[in-house]
């Protein structure tokens, strides 16, 4: 409850206060949850309280430590659109360390990828997902994270159209409606893109880019490749099999459409 949140607004002086409780709460949905003793309070609530009582310590940094890995993927889903609000609207750097790919994916601008103590790779989410000599492009749940921006919306088919950054090419995703020009994350995942030398007629796909081959790389079996490609600007992955590969003879700088069965909204 209030007390709780208050312990944290005590440790900062008056004077270098940035943050109040009326402000803290309302970012994180506690408003009503003030009166309630802890025990009352769910895992994600106590966990929402928590972030509220570090944020009233006015931080210039915030450590994020595995935040939601003692909650249930219903209880996470609750809490990630909080996190997303404060990486929206404070201006506090946070430090968030996590094993999940899905909530990096959702909240990290840059990231930082560590093995046995020591920094293996490091910078923006987009280009770094992307790389081939990671270890995170080459399993089956590799893949891509867009942010573009909403350049319209059909409302009759539901249909939202995100613009790729600097591109004149843009995706189409099922979504509620949504005011135009503002940022969107999606994820792609390599193995839901497929590749053709010749644009799709007459398709369900309901995406398909104009994209360049960059790079290939083995994946985790002998069965499938990792193709890097370039849409403009935006790095995509495709995990196809090495007999596409070789039927499509696949090599850098070679022009061709990627088609994208699915696009999955971040945010």
């Amino acid at each position: 409850g209030r007390p709780n949140l208050e312990f944290g607004l005590k440790r900062i002086a008056r004077q270098e206060r940035r943050v109040d409780l009326a402000h803290a709460s309302e970012l994180l949905g506690i408003t009503h949850l003030l009166q309630r003793a802890p025990h009352n309070l769910s895992g994600g609530e106590r966990q929402r309280v928590g972030i509220a009582r570090a944020l009233l310590t006015s931080p210039r940094l915030l450590l994020m430590d595995e935040p939601l890995a003692a909650l249930d993927s219903q209880r996470k889903s609750e809490i990630l659109p909080y996190l997303e609000r404060l990486h929206a609207e404070l201006d506090i750097p946070v430090l968030y360390v996590s094993h999940s790919q899905d909530e990096v994916a959702r909240l990290a601008d840059h990231i930082v990828l560590l093995s046995e103590g020591k920094v293996i790779a490091s910078g923006p989410i987009g280009e770094t997902l992307a790389r081939l000599d990671l270890p995170l492009a080459r399993g089956d749940d590799a893949g891509v994270v867009i942010e573009g921006q909403v350049g319209a919306y059909n409302l009759n088919y539901q249909l939202l159209t995100l613009q790729l950054p600097g591109s004149a090419q843009h995706l189409r995703v099922t979504h509620a409606s949504m005011a135009v020009g503002r940022p969107l994350r999606v994820k792609v995942q390599a193995r839901d893109i497929s590749l053709s030398l010749t644009p799709a007629e007459h398709s369900s796909i309901l995406n398909s880019l104009r994209v360049t081959v960059v790079s290939e790389t083995v994946a985790d079996n002998q069965a499938h490749v990792l193709i890097r490609l370039d849409a403009d600007g935006t790095p995509l992955l495709a995990r196809i099999t090495r007999y596409s590969r070789d039927q499509l003879g696949l090599h850098p700088g070679q022009w061709l459409w990627a088609q994208i069965k699915s696009v999955a909204v971040l945010a």
